[in-house]
C-alpha cells in the first residue's frame, strides 16, 4: 500500500472510531435525560459550534429505543481519544445523579 493510501486510511478509521465516541457520549446524554450540547460546552467553553457532535445527535435514538450505555462505558470512550475535560463533566452528572 503506498504510504499515502495508508496514511488516509488511518485517518479515515481514526474519524470513524471518533464518531463512535461522539454517538457513545451522545446517547449516553440522551439515556440520562441531559443536553449533550450543554453538557460538551461546559467541558470546552471556547470551542464554537461542534458539527460533528451535531451530526452523531441526528444519529440518536430515544432513551426507550436505545439500549443501556454503561456509565464505566462511557468514561472510559471519552478517556481513550483525550477528552479528559469531557470524561470530568460525565463523571459530575453520574455523581449527580447518585446523590439521594
Amino acid at each position: 500500500m503506498d504510504p499515502k493510501d495508508l496514511e488516509q486510511q488511518i485517518i479515515q478509521n481514526y474519524k470513524q472510531d471518533e464518531g463512535m465516541m461522539i454517538l457513545v457520549f451522545a446517547q449516553w446524554c440522551i439515556n440520562h435525560d441531559i443536553d449533550p450540547k450543554a453538557l460538551y460546552f461546559r467541558a470546552y467553553p471556547s470551542q464554537q459550534e461542534n458539527e460533528r457532535l451535531n451530526h452523531m445527535l441526528e444519529q440518536t435514538v430515544s432513551k426507550q429505543e436505545s439500549e443501556e450505555i454503561a456509565d464505566e462505558s462511557v468514561l472510559g470512550v471519552l478517556s481513550l481519544f483525550g477528552n479528559e475535560d469531557l470524561a470530568f463533566e460525565v463523571m459530575k452528572e453520574i455523581e449527580r445523579r447518585s446523590k439521594p
